[in-house]
């Protein structure tokens, strides 16, 4: 697999939460129904939007372009593994391409790299 870019984002998760709380519509406009209803059955769910939130960016900078915040999907894989799954011109911006993440929080922070590399 050749690597055709990758990219990196963090964000406080009190910046999440504020802005949830503040703006009803935030959270239907940036995340899916799955990730919606995954996020919201954790006992603490702010540290997993922003996981979520972080790895669209993520995306949106390995594929090298502004996409759709629903256009770009975090998927529990096998073994919890987070996975992304793209619809509409997200899938098509990187067509031909795997994209591959990871996400992790903190207390304080969630970050996500993804690289996105050319299928053989």
């Amino acid at each position: 697999m050749e690597i055709i870019g990758i990219g990196t984002d963090i964000i406080e998760i009190e910046r999440i939460a504020k802005v949830m709380a503040e703006n009803h519509r935030f959270a239907s406009r940036i995340f899916t129904r799955a990730e919606l209803d995954y996020c919201r059955d954790k006992k603490n769910c702010y540290p997993h939007f922003a996981a979520r939130f972080a790895a669209k960016e993520a995306v949106g900078k390995a594929i090298g372009r502004p996409l759709s915040w629903q256009d770009v999907e975090v998927v529990k894989g096998d073994w919890g593994k987070p996975e992304i799954k793209l619809h509409g011109e997200a899938k098509a911006a990187a067509e031909g391409c795997r994209v591959f993440v990871t996400i992790s929080h903190s207390r304080d922070y969630a970050t996500a790299v993804a690289v996105l590399a050319l299928e053989n």
